[in-house]
């Protein structure tokens, strides 16, 4: 049974105070106290003073097999005293391992395969490269959306929060995003005919040169508060991109390797078939990576040199491997198909019971629940959602946050949890949400 956490002693304090003195201030924390986290364990984590945690975030989306999985440290461990660093100007056996795995579990012709850092690194280079490989310079993304911290991501990404200090937004325009719950358009789905989906072309023809080098999007927001996108949607935007000659890149930083469900990727869910695919996080289980994946005609496209000193280095490259192999012996597509159903019954149940849940929202194991003070306003709550954070850790439980009105909670367990993993976390949200309830 997961415990509530003992009072804070001076060893957490001790990290927080040199975190505040030697670390920029832009680097946020959760919490008031923040958690200074000591060892992990599958889908547990411990702090400095031992309190136990279930966690139902994962470092950002990026556990997906659990925390230290020894199926994936113990290769890790190997490759590091076997070869650690050759940088990209030397081949190794880990690197083209990797990649010629990707080319089989990737849609389509997806088959080759850039590898750098993290999902900045990766959709930069999907620009790039889109912007080399056709006539137009004009980008399109989506309002709400999240896809880096570098200039050019800074600028494709549409919250004002993560966009400030001096971002160059030339060639870069924002579509309306599918956000149904709280439709841009004022229109109620299905009725609407996905109008958010042709508002793409009506931008293309106002707000760009009248061609477009690429659309980029993530399947679901991951940042924006895992706003996912009607059945309709990414196919109805294909075909508009295509017209007006423009790749289609799914950003799948937040979504890939499984995290939908039965699937790879996030955009297979809407059955499209990308030209470009980019991933970072849960790709490596916690290992710093990033990977731009694409078709072998357009890799061709790109102009000049590039190099990555640390991207696809050996350990990375082992790491990742042995995440899809973990994902296909435990067959984790299916089993986040199936508890990631699950999981969603029971905050459906929770919607039910609680009027402070104005949504509910996600597939698998990426799953939000958006909190309002009235369901007929739809009023964010933002105190509140902070409130919830505050109790579910208190509780033993840790959750994520985002969304443009910091009123979503999100939720994104490893793959390889079960129906009693859910039942536990569940729980813990009840009595969270009954706390704040009361106040």
């Amino acid at each position: 049974m997961t415990s509530g956490p003992k009072a804070t002693t001076s060893r957490s304090e001790e990290v927080v105070r040199k975190h505040r003195d030697f670390l920029w201030p832009a680097v946020t924390n959760y919490y008031r106290e923040p958690l200074v986290a000591d060892h992990a364990s599958m889908q547990h984590v411990w702090d400095v003073e031992g309190n136990k945690y279930l966690d139902f975030f994962g470092g950002i989306l990026t556990i997906g097999v659990g925390h230290c999985n020894p199926k994936v440290t113990t290769k890790i461990k190997a490759q590091v005293d076997q070869l650690q660093h050759t940088s990209t100007l030397f081949p190794n056996e880990a690197i083209v391992a990797l990649a010629e795995k990707l080319a089989q579990i990737t849609p389509g012709k997806l088959q080759k395969s850039f590898f750098s850092n993290s999902g900045s690194e990766a959709n930069e280079a999907a620009i790039l490269l889109a912007r080399m490989a056709g006539a137009s310079y004009d980008v399109i993304a989506l309002r709400h959306g999240y896809s880096g911290s570098s200039t050019l991501t800074k600028s494709v990404t549409a919250q004002a929060a993560w966009r400030r200090g001096g971002v160059v937004s030339q060639g870069i325009a924002h579509a309306v995003n599918p956000y149904c719950y709280r439709c841009p358009l004022h229109l109620k789905y299905p009725d609407c005919g996905v109008a958010c989906a042709n508002d793409v072309e009506n931008l293309i023809q106002t707000g760009t040169s009248g061609s477009v080098a690429a659309f980029l999007a993530e399947p679901i927001q991951g940042v924006g508060g895992f706003i996912t996108p009607p059945p309709e949607y990414f196919k109805i935007v294909y075909r508009i991109v295509k017209n007006y000659g423009g790749l289609f890149i799914s950003d799948e930083v937040q979504t890939g390797f499984g995290r939908t469900g039965r699937k790879w990727f996030g955009i297979e869910q809407w059955e499209v078939v990308p030209d470009v695919i980019t991933c970072a996080k849960s790709m490596a289980n916690g290992v710093p990576v990033g990977a731009t994946i694409t078709t072998a005609e357009l890799a061709d496209k790109f102009q000049g040199l590039t190099i990555s000193t640390f991207g696809g280095n050996p350990v990375t490259s082992v790491a990742a491997r042995a995440v899809i192999e973990v994902i296909e012996e435990e067959n984790l597509l299916e089993n986040t198909h199936v508890v990631g159903g699950y999981f969603r019954k029971k905050l459906d149940e929770l919607q039910e019971k609680y009027p402070l849940i104005g949504d509910v929202r996600g597939i698998g194991m990426m799953q939000a629940i958006e909190l309002v003070r009235d369901r007929q306003t739809k009023e964010p709550a933002p105190a509140e959602t902070t409130e919830l954070m505050e109790r579910a850790r208190a509780n033993g439980l840790l959750i994520g946050r985002g969304g443009l009105y910091s009123n979503v909670i999100r939720m994104a367990p490893p793959m390889n949890i079960s129906k009693a993993d859910v039942d536990e976390g569940i729980r813990l949200l009840d009595r969270s949400l009954g706390e704040v309830q009361r106040k």
